[in-house]
């Protein structure tokens, strides 16, 4: 049997919500992958050029992160879920595949996102990291039922 890790970033707690009932239906391990500096709402304002968030992906500036996932050799299935800013994947997420070696790992991406599709950001991810095994992509609301969850991984 499989062992999973659902590993998610959560700027507003709309991904976590996600994340944590990923983990429940699929029985995995959650991981939360937090920012060193953690992110206020002006940090957030994806409308304002001078914030934090719309500086690091304009100038693809990594985040540090606070600690790296314990004991990722024991999983074979990792989860990663995130919000899109600016159609693909914030660059936190880069920063946590750089820091922590998922060679050989399945990876199921989710996302959340009020109306971007999962499509350029699946992709982003795909050509920035073209050694790993990305299976699948999909974009969450949170108010899914269990099966689709549970169609989604297996």
């Amino acid at each position: 049997m499989s062992k999973i890790l659902v590993s998610y970033f959560s700027a507003s707690g709309n991904t976590k919500k996600v994340a944590e009932r990923i983990a429940t239906i699929v029985g995995g391990d959650l991981f939360e992958i937090e920012p060193v500096d953690k992110y206020t709402e002006d940090d957030l304002d994806w409308m304002n050029k001078q914030s934090r968030s719309s500086i690091e992906m304009n100038e693809n500036i990594k985040p540090e992160i606070i600690k790296k996932v314990p004991n990722l050799e024991s999983y074979d299935i990792v989860c990663l879920g995130f919000p899109i800013w600016w159609y693909k994947e914030p660059t936190i997420i880069d920063k946590f595949l750089e820091e922590n070696n998922m060679l050989n790992k399945k990876l199921f991406v989710f996302v959340t996102s009020g109306s971007s599709s999962v499509d350029s950001t699946y992709k982003s991810l795909k050509n920035n990291f073209p050694n790993l095994n990305f299976i699948s992509a999909k974009r969450f609301t949170g108010h899914e039922n269990e099966d689709e969850y549970k169609s989604w991984i297996n």
